[in-house]
């Protein structure tokens, strides 16, 4: 029985990467790993770019629907409120009707934007975004010097 003698050198040796990294200068190491982070902080952006059109074609398709919703939500109300004000008006007259429908409203009105002025005050705006962006060392933001 012979014995296998393949193609391969038993010890190849350093690889390429391994071989321009010993011979090349620390300036040119330097310039591999701008260029890598360059290309890297590329790659992310155009990935969020795909992500927030993804996102915000379904946040469309979203809103659109609950703008019909709301359409919807609207006119029964304004059917209720008819409703309650000719009802109201068998005891009252229209009159007066229409203005106790239209207090109840107000009211209504009134604590709905309270408590949407007490929502808005909450909002924090993108706090891990911010928080990332603020880890950045000042060599990768490009418009800022360097000390």
């Amino acid at each position: 029985m012979t014995e296998y003698q393949g193609t391969r050198d038993p010890d190849p040796g350093p690889s390429t990467a391994e071989a321009r990294a010993a011979n090349s200068s620390l300036g040119e190491l330097f310039g591999d790993l701008t260029r890598n982070v360059s290309t890297l902080m590329r790659q992310e952006l155009e990935l969020a770019k795909a992500e927030l059109k993804e996102t915000a074609s379904s946040a469309g398709k979203g809103a659109g629907m609950y703008a019909g919703a709301g359409l919807a939500a609207h006119f029964v109300l304004l059917f209720l409120s008819l409703g309650s004000m000719f009802g109201l008006a068998l005891w009252v007259g229209y009159g007066w009707a229409a203005v106790i429908v239209a207090v109840i409203w107000a009211v209504i009105g009134a604590v709905l934007a309270l408590v949407a002025r007490r929502e808005m005050h909450s909002v924090k705006g993108l706090p891990q975004t911010a928080d990332t962006l603020k880890k950045i060392p000042p060599t990768f933001k490009p418009n800022e010097e360097t000390p």
